[in-house]
């Protein structure tokens, strides 16, 4: 399953602080048909990210019935992305 969407870098300032960008809710719907085959413990669901020429392995977070999409700082750095920037983020969902 490939999905690209349109989403703003986001802060959640926690113990341990972290951005994100929010899947929206039409892609979260197709995310959640597939999300038994594919999910390991907490719901979260391992993705192939792409984000302008960056491209890494994470996992989806469930969050408030959707699922938010780890930035890490190296490629937030690579690609000179900032806080309330609104970036596109194309997912790989091996199903």
């Amino acid at each position: 399953m490939e999905l690209e969407f349109d989403g703003v870098i986001w802060e959640w300032r926690g113990p341990a602080p972290y951005h994100f960008v929010s899947v929206p809710e039409d892609e979260c719907e197709q995310l959640a048909e597939t999300a038994a085959a594919v999910t390991y413990g907490w719901g979260m669901i391992p993705v192939a990210v792409e984000v302008g020429a960056t491209r890494w392995t994470t996992s989806l977070w469930p969050k408030d019935g959707g699922y938010v999409v780890p930035l890490k700082d190296k490629v937030r750095r690579a690609e000179g992305l900032e806080l309330g920037q609104e970036v596109t983020v194309r997912l790989t969902v091996d199903v």
